[in-house]
């Protein structure tokens, strides 16, 4: 694609890095094919190739961002399929991050937009303040059909009916291995999945540990930034990433780290980029430090678990919903399939399993309606291979997918550590072992 960006322009690193992308595409169309949007709704500007096009005219001509260009970039999910499916190696995950910032920088969107977006950024990245929102949500569910916009209705119908008690495992400390230490490494206890879910985390400890690993949870270490960040606000993404990076490289200065453990897909995608985001920030040298050393659980496990015995358990037929975070964002496609092959799980997978599920960080939020279109045919597809259970690496898509089937849903580390050792998931139930 041709440019014409002017020199003043280009010393600008964010548009120096788009005028890269942006050259890189050939216009081929081919990511229209896998854009989930593009799927539901049929319009090109829908379709990463439109929205290229619209950050194109916008960058270029330095626009005042219009209400058009703003709806259609607000419904990318993000969900970067079109990076697994482009030719040219087009990198829209960096382009679309860019338009997102330089959104939130120059358009002043319509008051109720302004405000949900406030809450979101100023409660879901804090655990403690989260868990009050979704005992409020849940006193304020019976009154759902009096609130006039479908996203705050959304935002009740996220609320589960069970707010798990808070772990102590989520707090600063560190947990000797149970058999001959292999590695050390930090486990980024995230924020949501603190309040949404806290099995994932103690799984995750206890299944690491039992494989000889010394797990430290950072003193300072908190949300990567992910969902500040997808929403255009800068600052508040790389101050949350920028405490990540110091408390990281306090521990890799110390005792050392073989890896930084993430358990969420979103945060894995989000960490493992942090040396972009910094590189021009007198941070960037340790940026990359923590970049190189983020490891979703799947990537250390395939080496902890290669000679570790399996516990028998009743068989179980396991569909596998790959985290687009996760296939597309880290191209992690085979470890988790193989991990639970190993265990003993039959493993299956759904029609069109590169499609989102459309929870995508807080999208279910902000476009429930899109979202509804694609968490229908997902669960669709998932129930459509009989399953006993579905297993996913995301808490977002583990939300998203248990909020429209009966099917009990984990994490797939769950399913590795009770097959190592560990209880049976919660959401399973009473039932054989």
């Amino acid at each position: 694609m041709q440019t014409n960006f002017t020199g003043a322009q280009l010393k600008d690193p964010g548009t120096e890095r788009a005028n890269e992308i942006l050259r890189a595409c050939v216009h081929c169309g081919f990511c229209t094919a896998t854009c989930p949007t593009y799927q539901v709704l049929g319009d090109e500007l829908d379709s990463p190739r439109g929205r290229i096009y619209l950050i194109k005219d916008m960058l270029e001509n330095e626009r005042v961002p219009d209400e058009k260009t703003v709806k259609h970039i607000d419904r990318c999910l993000s969900c970067l399929a079109c990076m697994t499916t482009c030719p040219s190696g087009v990198h829209y995950m960096h382009l679309v991050d860019h338009a997102r910032a330089y959104i939130e920088k120059n358009y002043r969107r319509p008051f109720t937009d302004r405000a949900l977006r406030w809450v979101l950024a100023g409660i879901l990245p804090y655990p403690t303040r989260f868990r009050l929102a979704l005992l409020a949500a849940r006193l304020a569910r019976p009154f759902r059909g009096l609130l006039p916009d479908p996203r705050l209705r959304a935002m009740l119908d996220m609320a589960p009916r069970h707010i798990p008690p808070v772990s102590r495992h989520d707090d600063p400390q560190s947990f000797a291995p149970n058999a001959p230490r292999r590695m050390r490494v930090a486990l980024m206890t995230g924020c949501a999945q603190k309040a949404l879910n806290t099995d994932i985390n103690d799984a995750t400890i206890r299944l690491l540990t039992r494989l000889g690993a010394e797990v430290v949870v950072a003193r300072g270490a908190g949300c990567c930034g992910a969902l500040t960040h997808h929403m255009g606000r800068e600052d508040e993404s790389h101050a949350s990433a920028a405490r990540n990076i110091r408390a990281w490289c306090h521990e890799i200065d110390g005792a050392g780290l073989d890896a930084i453990v993430i358990n969420t897909s979103g945060c894995g995608t989000t960490v493992k980029d942090y040396g972009h985001m910094f590189r021009t920030d007198p941070l960037a040298a340790d940026a990359a430090r923590v970049s190189d050393r983020a490891k979703d659980i799947s990537e250390v496990l395939v080496t902890l678990m290669a000679d570790a015995p399996v516990v028998t358990h009743a068989p179980l037929r396991v569909a596998y919903h790959a985290a687009c975070s996760l296939q597309h964002g880290q191209k992690i496609k085979d470890h988790p399939k193989a991990l639970l092959k190993a265990a003993g799980f039959e493993v299956v997978e759904p029609a069109d399993s590169h499609l989102c599920c459309g929870s995508a960080g807080t999208y279910n939020l902000m476009q429930p309606e899109i979202s509804g279109q694609l968490k229908a045919r997902k669960v669709q597809t998932l129930e459509a291979r009989k399953p006993d259970v579905i297993a996913a690496g995301n808490i977002g898509c583990m939300m998203q997918i248990g909020s429209g089937t009966g099917v009990p849903v984990v994490h797939t580390v769950e399913l590795l550590d009770w097959a190592t050792g560990g209880p049976r998931p919660r959401a399973l139930g009473d039932g054989p072992t």
